[in-house]
């Protein structure tokens, strides 16, 4: 289970848009991600190339997290964060809710939670 320190260096991390680095000190060897209802993506290595391809094509600004609720082996971040494509196009601002589940120091299980009309450019 982790300390609320723990948590909030892997939040401190993020928030530095250290995305990458994120994934490869907080993240088990055979963690998972899922997307609302998708399927899960799974093992850390698959994890940190994702974000590698997601940052390749976006600058990402992320907003410190105003929301950090820590119970046992659970914890929930409400994250805001800011994609605008290195080849143009509109900044797309998405807002979730980052539901962990932790083994240890290291996060196991994730889930996002966020409206998927977030994603289309506005207009």
């Amino acid at each position: 289970m982790p300390t609320r320190e723990r948590v909030a260096a892997f939040v401190a991390m993020v928030e530095s848009n250290r995305h990458v680095e994120a994934i490869e000190a907080f993240y088990h060897p055979h963690a998972s991600m899922q997307e609302n209802q998708q399927p899960p993506r799974a093992g850390r290595d698959a994890l940190v190339e994702g974000e590698r391809r997601m940052l390749a094509r976006n600058r990402v600004h992320t907003h410190p997290a105003d929301v950090i609720l820590v119970d046992g082996d659970r914890s929930v971040v409400r994250w805001r964060f800011e994609f605008t494509p290195h080849e143009g196009g509109p900044t797309l601002l998405l807002e979730e809710l980052a539901l962990q589940r932790w083994e240890g120091d290291r996060i196991v299980e994730e889930q996002f939670f966020y409206d998927p009309v977030q994603m289309r450019p506005p207009g």
